[in-house]
C-alpha cells in the first residue's frame, strides 16, 4: 500500500507559493530555444521582463540530476505536514525521467502510476527508466522510483508522434467566473483569520497552511465553508497554474508541471459529502493522466474535480484541466485510501 500524501488540510483548497531566477537544465535538456509548446491566449501569455522569476517547478522541483544513462536522482522541494512524500512530486519527476528517454518530437499522451511503498522525505529518490518499446508512432517508457534499494513507485508513460485526425470531440467546459474575479487561497485564509471569533487552534492551523511553501497558484471557484460539517456535492472547481514563469517551450515540460499540479486537493474531493468525519489516514494508491491538447502550465487552467464513488475505505476521483479558451487539455483519475473517524461535536467559532 502506498503512503504518499495527497494535498489535504482543514480546507482542501488551501495550499501553495514561490519562484526562482535561473533558466533550468530541465528545460534546456528537453527543449531547444524556439520550440513551440503552449497554447493559451489571454492574460499571462506575454513573455517575462528580465526581472521576472522563473517557476521553481522547473528550476528545482522537476530538475533531475542525471547519474547515468536512464538513471536520475530527484530531491524534495516541499514535504507535507504528514511527513510523507507528495505524490504529485513523484509523478512529475517520473515523467521528467521518462521524457528524457524519448525524441524531441514525441509528446506524452498518457501515464499510469502506482504508489507501492512509503516515500521517505529524508533521502532523494532514484528514477530508473526502461525503454520498453520504441515504435513508429508510439513509444512506451517504464519508470521505477527507488529508495533504500526498493521500488516505492512505478509508472508507464506513452509518447506519440503528432498525427492529425478528423475524429475529434470533447465535453463542454463548465461556465465559471474568470480567475481575475476570484480570491486566491492566501486571501481566503486571511479573510477567515480576520474573524475574531475563530478558535485559536483553528487560527494556528490556518496560519500554518498559509505559510506553506508550495509552488502553485490556486483560486477556488466555490470555496467550502471550512466551519461547516454539512455534506456537500462531491465536486469542486478551482483555477490553477504554476507559480512563476515557464514560457513557450517543449510541451513535455508543461505536461511534467501539470502532473505535479494534478495531485493537489484531488483526492479530498471524495470527502466533501462526508465532512462530519475526521481524516485518520488518506493516501494515493494510483494516478493516471491523459494529455489531449497543448497548454501552458503557467497560465490559469480550470481544474474540475469530481468523485463518482467511495467505499471500502477507498475513494475514486476524476479531474479535467481546461484551458481558458474552453479546450480540454488534460484528464486525470486517481484512487486512494481514506480512513476516517467521527468528528467531536464542537464549534470552531
Amino acid at each position: 500500500m502506498a503512503v504518499f500524501a495527497p494535498r489535504l488540510g482543514g480546507a482542501s483548497w488551501a495550499v501553495l507559493l514561490i519562484g526562482s531566477r535561473c533558466r533550468s537544465r530541465f528545460v534546456e535538456v528537453m527543449a531547444a530555444p524556439g520550440d513551440a509548446g503552449g497554447a493559451g491566449d489571454g492574460p499571462g501569455s506575454e513573455p517575462p521582463s528580465s526581472g521576472d522569476l522563473r517557476s521553481v517547478l522547473i528550476t528545482s522541483v522537476l530538475n533531475l540530476e542525471q547519474l547515468e544513462v536512464d538513471l536520475f536522482r530527484g530531491r524534495h522541494h516541499w514535504v507535507p505536514a504528514t511527513q510523507r512524500l507528495f505524490g504529485g512530486q513523484i509523478v512529475g519527476q517520473a515523467l521528467v525521467a521518462a521524457a528524457r528517454a524519448v525524441s524531441r518530437d514525441e509528446q506524452v499522451h498518457s501515464l499510469h502510476c502506482y504508489f507501492v511503498r512509503t516515500g521517505d522525505p529524508k533521502v532523494p529518490v532514484l528514477y530508473e527508466v526502461e525503454r520498453t518499446r520504441t515504435g513508429k508512432s508510439f513509444s512506451v517508457r517504464s519508470v521505477k522510483a527507488i529508495q533504500h534499494g526498493q521500488p516505492i513507485f512505478t509508472c508507464q508513460a506513452s509518447f506519440q508522434l503528432s498525427q492529425g485526425s478528423p475524429v475529434q470531440h470533447q465535453f463542454t467546459m463548465p461556465t465559471v467566473p474568470p480567475p481575475e474575479e476570484l480570491l486566491t487561497q492566501e486571501e481566503l485564509i486571511q479573510k477567515f483569520l480576520q474573524n475574531p471569533n475563530v478558535a485559536e487552534r483553528y487560527r494556528k492551523h490556518l496560519t500554518k497552511i498559509q505559510a506553506q511553501d508550495v509552488p502553485i497558484d490556486i483560486k477556488p471557484v466555490n470555496p467550502p465553508d471550512i466551519f461547516s460539517l454539512e455534506p456537500q456535492e462531491a465536486k469542486q472547481l478551482f483555477w490553477v497554474r504554476a507559480r512563476g514563469y515557464i514560457g513557450e517551450t517543449d510541451m513535455k515540460v508543461h505536461c511534467c508541471v501539470a502532473a505535479y499540479i494534478s495531485d493537489y486537493a484531488f483526492l479530498g474531493t471524495a470527502l466533501l459529502p462526508h465532512r462530519q468525519y475526521r481524516i485518520k489516514f488518506m493516501v494515493s494508491l494510483d494516478h493516471s493522466m491523459w494529455f489531449h491538447a497543448p497548454f501552458r502550465a503557467d497560465h490559469w487552467m480550470l481544474y474540475e474535480c469530481e468523485s463518482p464513488w467511495a467505499g471500502g475505505c477507498r475513494g475514486f476521483v476524476q479531474g479535467r484541466l481546461w484551458r481558458r479558451d474552453g479546450v480540454l487539455a488534460v484528464t486525470c483519475a486517481q484512487e486512494g485510501v481514506i480512513r476516517v473517524e467521527e468528528t467531536p461535536k464542537q464549534s470552531k467559532l
